[in-house]
C-alpha cells in the first residue's frame, strides 16, 4: 500500500489523515493469470492501483484467437474501466489479468466519500483520471501516426522487463498486426 502513497506524494504532500482515510476505503483484490477482472456487460465498480501483475484490456470474441488487446496496465500503475466507472454503466470491454496480479481498489461509493471528507481527495482522483487518460490518449495516437514496427519497438523500449510475460499473440492484437506479421517484425529488428 506504500507504493500508493509514494505514487501519490510524488506529486503532491498529503496528510496522515487524510491518507488514513483513503487507505481505510482500499481493499486488496488478487486474481489468477487469465482471470477476469471485470467482464463485458458488467459495470466498474472500481479504481485501482497495481501493486504487482499485468493486466490487459480487451474486446473478447467467441474465437479467443481474434479477441483484440488494446491495452495494458503495469505495476504501479492505475488501472479502470474507467468509462464504466465514471458513468456506472456496463462496460463494453473486458479487464484480464495477464500474470498473476495484486491490486488495491477503491469503490466508487467510497471515492466519493475520499473527495467529500480530504484536502487532497479530488487531486487523487484527478491523478488517477489523469493517468488512464494519457494511456488511452497515447494508444491512439500511435495507431495514428506510427507504424505497427514502431508500436512494437516503443512497447518494448518502455517496457522491456515486462513484456517478456505478455503472450506474443496479445502483442500482435495490440500493435494492430497478425502473429505472423509480428514475427517478420521482430526477425527485422533483431
Amino acid at each position: 500500500m506504500i507504493e500508493i502513497r509514494d505514487y501519490i506524494e510524488s506529486t503532491v504532500s498529503i496528510s496522515d489523515a487524510d491518507w488514513t482515510l483513503f487507505a481505510s476505503k482500499l481493499k486488496t483484490r488478487t486474481f489468477k493469470k487469465k482471470e477476469r477482472i471485470l467482464n463485458v456487460g458488467e459495470t466498474e465498480h472500481y479504481i485501482s492501483f497495481i501493486g504487482s501483475g499485468i493486466a490487459r484490456f480487451l474486446i473478447p470474441h467467441e474465437d479467443e484467437e481474434k479477441d483484440v488487446t488494446f491495452g495494458f496496465c503495469f505495476e504501479n500503475e492505475f488501472i479502470s474501466a474507467y468509462d464504466s466507472f465514471l458513468t456506472q454503466a456496463p462496460s463494453l470491454y473486458a479487464l484480464e489479468a495477464l500474470t498473476d496480479l495484486s491490486i488495491w481498489s477503491v469503490s466508487y461509493k467510497d471515492l466519493q466519500e475520499v473527495y467529500k471528507k480530504t484536502e487532497v481527495g479530488n487531486l487523487i482522483g484527478r491523478l488517477s483520471s489523469e493517468r488512464l487518460f494519457l494511456i488511452k490518449s497515447k494508444r491512439e495516437q500511435s495507431l495514428l501516426n506510427e507504424t505497427a514496427e514502431q508500436r512494437y519497438i516503443n512497447l518494448f523500449t518502455e517496457r522491456p522487463k515486462l513484456i517478456k510475460d505478455i503472450p506474443l499473440k496479445y502483442i500482435a492484437s495490440y500493435i494492430g498486426v497478425t502473429a505472423q506479421a509480428l514475427s517478420r517484425i521482430r526477425k527485422r529488428i533483431s
